[in-house]
């Protein structure tokens, strides 16, 4: 079933694209290519991690993929408590952020809004970065169904709106994929679904003509981060390219490389990540067990998100 090939490629994608970019984060543009100038790039490993070892974005998006699951729908105060169960365990990656508002001793409903009135900075791409699961579940519901819930789940750990906008378009790009369609194309109509105080700034970074190199904040930022995802799947024929231009642009590479890895396998199906990625690739689950999911679990678990959401595949 397409719709399955498709869904499956956008988890699993976006977990390899996490792992591939996580060694070359805070590194300069270009160092993937440097490293692999053939082409033909590799898990590589390295700062801490085991080749093909995911970070926290994918770790967050599979808590958030099986609190769907497992509560049948949008339960925020579940996806909260696994959060935090998380962060207690001290992963090997943590946003300040995340950090912050999952261990500021707040309640659910207002850890990400006190931090954002604390720093009135929280327009981070933390949010964005596990949103792929999300996207997949609730694409069945419908485009405004789905972009609602990006910016529930969003607000969990960001209190800035531009951060919910940002999940929320990329849910709608993402909509778009998973039905077959031309996510680029559903671009203008997903911009005219924000919230209009963001759309101009949203748009100048989504525009053919952008270039990450014109990016006024770190692609750290929410708004950077997803333009640079876009940019790459604009400019690149292959899941495979489109991943290699997103780590070579340098800086946050595991969570551009997790944006692109979702709407590049969405649009290129799971058939095109390769296998020698998918061998390696894996997803340890800090303080839960001993856990740690490899591409077959990735595999089930997207297949269970698009299943329970349109019936029996």
């Amino acid at each position: 079933m397409e719709s399955v090939q498709r869904a499956v490629g956008a988890v699993v994608g976006s977990a390899a694209g996490d792992a591939l970019g996580a060694p070359f984060e805070s590194g300069a543009p270009g160092a993937y290519t440097d490293r692999f100038p053939d082409g033909r790039g590799t898990m590589c490993g390295g700062g801490g991690r085991d080749p093909g070892e995911a970070t926290g974005d994918t770790q967050m998006a599979v808590l958030t993929a099986e609190s769907l699951l497992e509560r049948g729908g949008l339960d925020l105060p579940d996806v909260f408590r696994r959060f935090q169960r998380w962060a207690a365990a001290e992963p090997k990656d943590i946003g300040s952020q995340t950090g912050d508002v999952l261990g500021n001793g707040e309640p659910r409903d207002r850890a990400a809004a006190r931090h954002y009135q604390v720093n009135r900075r929280a327009a981070g791409n933390g949010s964005l970065m596990r949103a792929t699961p999300a996207a997949v579940y609730f694409a069945a519901a419908g485009r405004a169904v789905s972009m609602d819930a990006a910016r529930r789940l969003s607000a969990l750990t960001h209190g800035d709106p531009a951060a919910g906008e940002g999940v929320a378009l990329f849910h709608a790009l993402l909509h778009a994929a998973l039905q077959g369609d031309d996510p680029l194309d559903a671009l203008p109509d997903a911009l005219s679904h924000i919230r209009p105080a963001h759309r101009a700034r949203y748009a100048s970074v989504l525009t053919p003509d952008w270039h990450p190199d014109q990016a006024a904040a770190f692609n750290g930022a929410v708004r950077p981060c997803l333009g640079s995802a876009v940019w790459a799947l604009r400019t690149t024929g292959s899941y495979e390219d489109a991943l290699r231009a997103a780590v070579d642009l340098g800086g946050d590479t595991d969570t551009v490389a997790a944006v692109t890895g979702g709407l590049a396998g969405a649009v290129y199906g799971a058939d095109a990540i390769p296998e020698h990625w998918m061998r390696e690739l894996h997803v340890p689950l800090p303080g839960f067990g001993n856990r740690v999911l490899r591409v077959d679990e990735l595999r089930a678990l997207a297949e269970e998100l698009v299943c329970t959401a349109v019936g029996p595949c």
